[in-house]
């Protein structure tokens, strides 16, 4: 019987990875503590009270800022926005690659200068997509509080006597994500690899988890049948997430044989796994993003002293319909699902493009029994990634629509709306990360060789 993953009983024992786990952990919480410094001027009993309409409303387009950030939104800390700029920025220069010639040349003639040149320019795009994130947060966040009757958060202007603290608040919320993005960075760079800003919104979702279930526990009507009701989703979204993440579809190869001295060996037959669901949490993030402008263009309509009340009134209602409230709320949950899906299959495309399997199995003489090589075989790879990826992207659509289908099936949940949502958006990430994070600290073992996983008993 093999005994698997048993070198991590010397995780402990190796200095390195025990230097490298304790800075994770106190960049962490770093992280943590800083989030809870709020944005200067902050109005706190107008936030308090915005808090409240919030929690009472269920607000999704707020709730979904609070998932990626950890629950900083909510609280307006100067890290409120999170990483998700930078994602934004990523994800946006991703898809100019495939787009524009140019740039496309430049990743294949020299891939490693391609991506040096990928994160400089995301990081420059970075800057630009925090300040207008910033701006729209203040807006939107000012335009739902004046909808409740509610003083405004911050007062926020750039023009008048209100231009330098609003490029103060600017600055400082822009600055709060840059420093999020830099202790990300010292994470990958010094702390577990390749991690940083997944583990740096996983410390978000995790921290929020405690004062939802608490949140949950306060209400003593309803508090067992909440918390019956959560772990039974738990379990099921934690299953169905694995059994998805791990789905693979194993194309069969033959790579050609080695030359031994004057022989030559038969060619070898082997598989080319892809996976069902390649694009993992990024479709659930962007389509939320998208579905954010609208609510953000509103929110410039907003001001009485310069648009008519008709004006007004259809912003309102843009922003009502786009957070996820109201009667026509089905239209925001429609919308997301197939959004989902849709930017499921793009995002796919795009990166399985990227990979240009046809022509590294070309170069190094491998082919698919019965399909030429080069163009027709990435052609033929192409269309089994696409049937494949159904699948994959009807979970991602069901994932993130399924606060309001526990609330259509059982209406109790609506009071626990935010917990259901990191049940189900959250733990995408939550179990992605932990497994990412588990598999590269068991390498890191394996690689300093504490591995003794395949001795049989």
């Amino acid at each position: 019987m093999k005994s698997v993953f048993s070198g991590w009983r010397y995780l402990w024992k190796s200095e390195d990875i025990r230097r490298k786990l304790l800075i994770t952990l106190g960049i962490l919480a770093i992280y943590r503590i800083a989030a809870n410094v709020p944005v200067p001027g902050v109005n706190f009993a107008a936030l308090a009270a915005f808090r409240a309409s919030i929690a009472a409303s269920g607000n999704q387009f707020v709730q979904f800022l609070d998932l990626l950030s950890g629950g900083t939104v909510s609280q307006f800390s100067l890290l409120s926005m999170g990483v998700y700029p930078y994602i934004t920025a990523q994800i946006i220069i991703q898809l100019l690659v495939p787009i524009i010639p140019a740039l496309q040349r430049r990743m294949e003639e020299d891939p490693r200068e391609g991506r040096k040149w990928m994160e400089k320019w995301t990081y420059f795009l970075a800057v630009p997509m925090a300040a207008l994130s910033a701006i729209g947060q203040v807006n939107i966040f000012n335009s739902y509080a004046a909808q409740q009757g509610l003083a405004a958060v911050l007062p926020f202007s750039l023009k008048g006597e209100l231009l330098l603290p609003s490029l103060t608040v600017l600055f400082a919320m822009t600055a709060g994500t840059m420093f999020a993005i830099w202790l990300g960075e010292l994470i990958s760079e010094y702390g577990i690899r390749n991690q940083g800003l997944s583990l740096i919104i996983f410390a978000g979702i995790v921290a929020r988890i405690p004062s939802n279930l608490l949140a949950m526990l306060l209400d003593e009507q309803y508090r067992w049948l909440l918390l019956g009701v959560t772990l039974v989703v738990i379990v099921l979204v934690i299953f169905a997430i694995v059994f998805v993440q791990q789905g693979r579809r194993n194309v069969p190869v033959m790579y050609p044989g080695r030359r031994v001295g004057n022989r030559m060996s038969m060619p070898v037959k082997g598989t080319l796994p892809l996976m069902v669901n390649m694009a993992g949490m990024i479709p659930l993030i962007f389509a939320g993003a998208i579905l954010q402008f609208p609510t953000i263009v509103a929110s410039y309509f907003t001001n009485p002293n310069t648009f008519s009340p008709a004006v007004i009134d259809f912003a309102n209602k843009v922003q009502t319909m786009f957070s996820g409230q109201g009667t026509n709320s089905w239209v925001y949950w429609l919308l997301y699902f197939f959004m989902v899906v849709i930017f499921t299959f793009f995002y796919t495309d795009v990166l399985f493009a990227q990979q240009n399997y046809g022509e590294n199995l070309k170069r190094i003489g491998a082919q698919i029994p019965g399909v030429n090589r080069g163009a027709p075989t990435q052609k033929y790879l192409t269309r089994v990634q696409r049937r494949i990826t159904l699948p994959g992207a009807l979970f991602l659509g069901l994932v993130a629509i399924l606060p309001f289908l526990l609330k259509l099936v059982l209406p109790v949940t609506a009071s626990s709306a935010g917990l259901f949502l990191v049940s189900s958006a959250g733990l995408l990430i939550v179990v992605g990360v932990v497994r990412d994070t588990f598999l590269n600290i068991d390498a890191e073992l394996k690689l300093h060789g504490y591995d003794d996983a395949h001795l049989v008993k």
